[in-house]
């Protein structure tokens, strides 16, 4: 039940239409791996991990050196943190399978030892699994802005109770003026496109002449942008909770407010099983009205956690309630919470109630040498610098009100200011992603996924055409492999081992708990 704020958010995908540019325009930085000069890698012993986490014995680790600048190859460096668990055997291997989690900017070394038990014998022997953190996340060079709120949550612009983004304003003006005072002129250069030229960086070191990939939430355009860099260089492409390149990244939230309308029925189901329990309403509708009356009470009475350090505000209430969301299996825990918070509210907290805001708000400690804030920091430095973002306030504010109308769940927040509205321009436009190149991609898809909607991973497939296999799922939550479906299963499995895809669209509705 542990779920830390700090971290809530890790698995969004985040927050265009920005204009897109061929990938080989005139003032595109030069293609890695074509002729660069990367030392093979050498494994070693990883960097410690934070306090009472654990690791498998059997990860390495080593670190890659690539340019800060692409267009500047021999000035400043970057080291990039990258580890290996070597799975593959010597009769079946195909190569390695390159791993991103997404985030964006969740750290990734320990990625293979999580995604290692979820996958059958035939995918192993066939890969080594590779994991790295982005440049400037956690082990890889890691920024930060020095942010007064170091959560990835505190990000998040939820407006005023009465729907005012004057606050929201002043917070994202804040934001970029400390990332510009504190990171300076450098985080310009830690985007999507970078990282994507840091993979192949890393696939030179490793002496592949291609690698696959499986990339969820924002990890899915990473590696759209690394395939479309680097379409030779790319063998199998798996692509997880996606994200719509075209949106990127202004109006990537476009579709939350009709995702989390379409998600939070699933979690109000389980609350009104357990009414008796809960005393949160016999219905879905019951539910529903309980949780925006408490979301709206909160935003004007706002409740101390007990021991947590931190008060439950309305916006604290959303952004928990949206990070249960994306598991099925955190369901039960999100309707606990909900009674929980409404208990604080009331001055009817029971110990039961305690235990469970202790759980829930309960924060990791950082890994030695990282940033409290680095995750937020890098979140903004790629969502904010990959593509330009508009600074028209009052645009912000119509949208917001128009937004909270229409989808109260989500009360305005996927449609206002974000610091990015106060960013310096990219330093480079964005990748074209395109359907030119081969047909190596699979794209795997919930049906009602709250943080990548349904809508947007449609939106990939029309983009990547022919080059992509769709594969959509009847379920919520923002992961589909492993969740109980034969059918997504076992298509990733044939894809991963063959090479096969789908010769049409495929909708699995065998859905089966896990």
């Amino acid at each position: 039940m542990a779920v830390a704020v700090a971290l809530t958010v890790a698995a969004v995908a985040a927050c265009g239409p920005a204009q897109e540019a061929e990938a080989t325009r005139e003032d595109a930085p030069p293609a890695a791996g074509e002729g660069d000069a990367t030392p093979p890698i050498a494994w070693g012993t990883c960097p410690a991990p934070a306090e009472g986490a654990g690791r498998d014995p059997r990860l390495l680790c080593a670190t890659v050196t690539v340019p800060l600048d692409y267009r500047d190859p021999g000035g400043e460096t970057v080291e990039v943190a990258v580890s290996t668990l070597p799975t593959a055997t010597s009769r079946d291997r195909r190569g390695v399978l390159l791993l991103n989690p997404g985030g964006p900017a969740l750290p990734g070394l320990d990625t293979p030892a999580v995604v290692a038990p979820t996958l059958p014998p035939s995918v192993l022997a066939a890969y080594d699994l590779i994991g790295f953190d982005p440049r400037g996340v956690a082990h890889s060079t890691p920024q930060s802005c020095g942010l007064d709120d170091p959560s990835l949550a505190g990000l998040f612009p939820y407006p005023a109770a009465d729907g005012s983004i004057t606050a929201n304003v002043e917070d994202a003006r804040s934001d970029a003026e400390r990332c510009s005072t504190n990171a300076g002129e450098k985080l310009r250069h830690f985007t999507t496109a970078n990282t994507a030229r840091d993979m192949d960086r890393i696939r030179t070191a490793l002496g592949e002449e291609k690698v696959s990939y499986w990339g969820q939430s924002y990890g899915t355009y990473l590696g759209a942008v690394y395939a479309s860099l680097f379409p030779k260089r790319t063998d199998r492409m798996v692509l997880e909770g996606n994200v719509d390149p075209t949106k990127v990244w202004a109006h990537a939230t476009d579709n939350w407010g009709k995702a989390m309308s379409e998600r939070f029925p699933d979690a109000a189901r389980v609350a009104a099983a357990r009414h008796a329990e809960l005393g949160l309403g016999g219905t879905v509708d019951e539910v529903t009205r309980t949780y925006l009356a408490l979301a709206d009470r909160l935003d004007r009475t706002p409740a101390p956690v007990p021991g947590a350090g931190l008060t439950l505000t309305g916006a604290v209430l959303r952004t928990v309630t949206y990070s249960l969301l994306l598991d099925d299996e955190t369901l039960p825990v999100l309707a606990q919470f909900w009674r929980a918070a409404a208990g604080l509210a009331d001055g009817t907290l029971t110990e039961a109630d305690r235990e469970v805001l202790q759980q829930v708000f309960a924060a990791p400690p950082s890994a030695p040498g990282v940033p409290a804030d680095n995750q937020a920091t890098m979140f903004l430095a790629l969502t904010c610098g990959d593509a330009p973002w508009s600074d028209d306030v009052d645009e912000y504010a119509r949208r917001t009100a128009e937004d909270r109308a229409t989808w109260p769940l989500s009360a305005g927040m996927p449609a206002n200011i974000w610091a990015c509205a106060f960013w310096p321009e990219p330093v480079e436009e964005p990748v074209r992603v395109t359907d030119s190149g081969p047909r190596n991609v699979l794209i795997l898809q919930n049906r009602r996924d709250n943080a990548t909607p349904w809508e947007d991973g449609l939106g990939l497939d029309e983009v990547l055409g022919e080059r992509a296999a769709f594969v959509g799922a009847d379920n919520g939550g923002h992961y589909v492999f492993h969740q109980g479906s034969a059918c997504v299963d076992e298509a990733t499995v044939a894809f991963l081992t063959t090479g096969r895809l789908p010769d049409h669209d495929v909708y699995c509705t065998d859905l089966t708990a896990r």
